[in-house]
Formats: structure tokens, sequence, C-alpha cells
């Protein structure tokens, strides 16, 4: 989420239900104008309600996500556009492994015009033909949301693999994929992967060899294992943004090491289980190009460490950021954070 400083009476909220609350945030997280994202539950009779009180489906709560953010710089429309394309919305009984009262889907109003955007937006989905059933999400009035415990918020970042496994597990992501493609909401089109004989031209032998079979680069013999400079890195393929200077760390193993993503949407995670061992494998979310792999074992929080390959990455250094079309990310480096 961004830092900077927002005057709170140009805020507003937005609270949606999808099921798991854990992949309910991360979509929103980070995106440019959502200033905070807070898991918690809402909908029902019980006050204060405990995170197991919710499960046992008796309090009439939904676990929910109220999102803060700034409406001069993202829309509410485009929140829903994003809220759609993370649930089934046929579903009346739950989400995908999950079942329960606690699991429905629902978009919350908190104004007039909320309703009419989200009675639309609705209307919308039901036309467009992308579903067979009927569409179950309510559209109710928002009403008192209660935080969940501090375990619970951004889960996503304090146990990153366990969380991608849950998601994988549940089938929220094979359904994702098979609905809406492999395109993340948030994702500008212009980070698409190229024809493969382009992709050919373009790369290195060495870069192909990484990106397109997966391939591993020797260790201390890369561009930027030990590259110091501020500035964030990409896809070499695509030019998709994925990591940050700001989260790299020397890890001694040779390569690029990262604790983090520079977005929540710029990877993706896939279980390898080649050269006799278990690891996950780290491709970009456009572009599939391998990447590198992910491992509990480092520095943060988390214990997140993104081993990449620098043959998959290309560095664009802070000050050449909006000259190459990145300078969203220029906040990134701002001397007041």
């Amino acid at each position: 989420m961004c830092s900077n400083v927002f005057s709170e009476d140009k805020l507003d909220k937005a609270t949606f239900a999808g099921g798991c609350f854990w992949c309910m945030e991360q979509p929103f997280d980070e995106m440019d104008g959502v200033i905070e994202v807070i898991v918690g539950y809402t909908g029902g009779h019980k006050e204060n309600p405990t995170y197991e009180e919710v499960s046992s489906g008796n309090t009439g709560h939904a676990e929910a996500v109220q999102i803060t953010y700034d409406p001069s710089k993202i829309t509410y429309k485009e929140l829903l556009n994003v809220f759609w394309k993370q649930i089934d919305p046929t579903d009346d009984l739950g989400q995908f492994a999950d079942k329960g009262t606690q699991y429905k889907t629902a978009i919350l109003y908190h104004n007039l015009e909320q309703k009419q955007m989200a009675e639309a937006s609705k209307k919308e989905i039901e036309e467009s033909g992308q579903f067979d059933k009927t569409i179950a999400t309510k559209i109710l009035k928002a009403s008192t949301f209660y935080n969940a415990e501090e375990y619970h918020q951004n889960y996503y970042k304090k146990c990153p693999i366990k969380y991608n496994a849950y998601k994988k597990g549940s089938g929220r992501d094979d359904f994702i994929k098979a609905t809406w493609g492999n395109k993340k909401p948030g994702k500008s089109a212009k980070y698409t992967k190229p024809a493969k004989e382009e992709i050919k031209q373009k790369l290195t032998p060495l870069q192909y060899k990484v990106t397109q079979q997966c391939g591993t680069e020797p260790a201390f013999n890369n561009e930027y294992w030990d590259n110091k400079r501020e500035g964030i890195y990409v896809d070499v393929v695509t030019g998709e943004p994925l990591f940050s200077s700001k989260d790299k760390f020397e890890s001694g193993t040779g390569w690029p090491s990262f604790t983090k993503t520079l977005t929540p949407e710029s990877v993706e995670e896939k279980q390898d289980n080649s050269l006799f061992m278990r690891r996950t494998e780290v491709r970009s979310t456009q572009g599939d190009s391998h990447l590198g792999h992910l491992f509990n074992d480092g520095p943060s929080a988390t214990g997140a460490r993104y081993c990449i390959n620098s043959s998959a990455l290309k560095f664009i250094p802070k000050e050449d950021l909006e000259k190459e079309g990145y300078a969203e990310f220029n906040k990134l480096f701002d001397k007041q954070q």
C-alpha cells in the first residue's frame, strides 16, 4: 500500500465478501489509490466475534474485506471489476472448498451511488454470458465491520507459501484462470507475451534458456547478483514490473534475492518436483517466464526468499523510471518514506 499522506475527508470505503478473506485481501492491496485493506467480519448479529465463532456459522457474519481508497485515483467501478474476478458468483453455498454462510459472496454498499453501481455491475455479469448459472452474489447495505484478529491481517505476506498452497488447493486459482484467463486485475494489457519467434530474436541464448526452458544461470557470474543501485526489476520478456531494489538483500547464494514481489500480482508460484526435490517455482504472471524459486529461509518476518535469475530480469534505475514508462514506482524511492 502507498505510504503517501491522504486527506481523510476525501477517502471512501468499499466492502466485499468473497469467501476466504485471505484470498480477497491480496488483489486489492497495493493497487494505486488503495490506502488500506482490512480483513474482518460483517453482516451478522454477534458483536466483536472471534474467528472461531464466525467459523461455526452461527453468528450470521461473513468473512469480508473493507477497503479504504482515494476516489481521485481509483474508482468504485474498478474495485467492483476486481471483486467479480476473484469469486464464483454462482455458488450460493460458499466459495470453492469453503462452504457455509460465512463464505457467501456479497457487495456491501455504503451509499446510494455504490448501490446503483453494484447493481449495474451485477447486471453486466448476468448479461455477459460468462456464466450459465444464476448469479448468487447479494447486494446488501453495509453494516458494522469487525476487524479480524491480527494474525489474519496481511496473511498472504506473513505466510506466502502456506497462503499460495491454500489458494491453489481450494480451487480458487484454477477457477480464476479458467474463467478469466491469466490476466490479473490491475495489470496492464501492454505486458503481454510476444510470439515465440519474437522472443527468440529479442533474447540472448541464456535469457531464452532461463525464461522459456526453465534454465539456471551460474551463481556469482550473472548481471545483477551484486547490483546495489536503486530501481526496479522487470520481466526481460514483457517488461512487467516484478521486484524492487528496496526488497533486495545479500543472500550469499550468488543470485539476486528479494524478500517480496513488487506487487501482489507480479508472480505466480508452481510446485516444481524436478532434480529429485520439491521446490516452489516462480513465474511472471503475464509473460509466464521462468524466474527462479521461492524459499522460506529469508530474513524478513515472512521468511520469503525469492531467488531469481538475472537473465530473467531487466533493471530499470530509479532515475529512468518515468522515461521507461514506470513513473508510478517513483514513490518507492521518495526520500520522505
